[in-house]
């Protein structure tokens, strides 16, 4: 085994924003070459999962679970309702309320993006022994749980 000089924390940082900048671009390059058109970004693509999750779901409810601004749900929902992925009703018990549902087109394109995500992400992480993945998860997890 060889003696390494330990990097600094500051390089250690710029090296994982590096990487994670990279995978991600390389994640969403992968699924657009899978058949995912460009407009289903992973993060749209998880608003949809939980609304297929969480059916009829309140517009302030979504926001509230996957913990992002009204105004990017507004955003999201603009663009998938353009996309025929969508729709919004009006809340029987809230008239001030919006009501998600999705259209029938939804579902077979959520299933085929879970599938060609599952694939792109095993095909980055594939250098990665299983004990690899493993050590990833317990330092990522050290870190998220010494943050929040």
């Amino acid at each position: 085994m060889s003696h390494s000089v330990v990097p600094t924390a500051s390089d250690l940082l710029q090296m994982l924003f590096k990487t994670n900048h990279l995978l991600h671009q390389q994640f969403e390059k992968r699924i657009t070459n899978l058949g995912i058109p460009d407009y289903l970004t992973g993060p749209r693509l998880r608003f949809l999962i939980v609304l297929e999750e969480n059916p009829n779901i309140r517009m302030n409810d979504i926001a509230k679970q996957i913990g992002i601004k009204a105004r990017t749900v507004t955003q999201f929902v603009d663009a998938l309702e353009k996309e025929k992925l969508l729709v919004r009703l009006p809340d029987p018990e809230d008239r001030r309320a919006t009501l998600l549902q999705l259209t029938e087109a939804a579902p077979p394109l959520i299933k085929k993006a879970r599938t060609s995500m599952l694939d792109a992400a095993e095909t980055l992480l594939e250098p990665l022994s299983d004990e690899q993945r493993i050590q990833f998860v317990d330092i990522l997890n050290t870190l998220y749980n010494n943050i929040i």
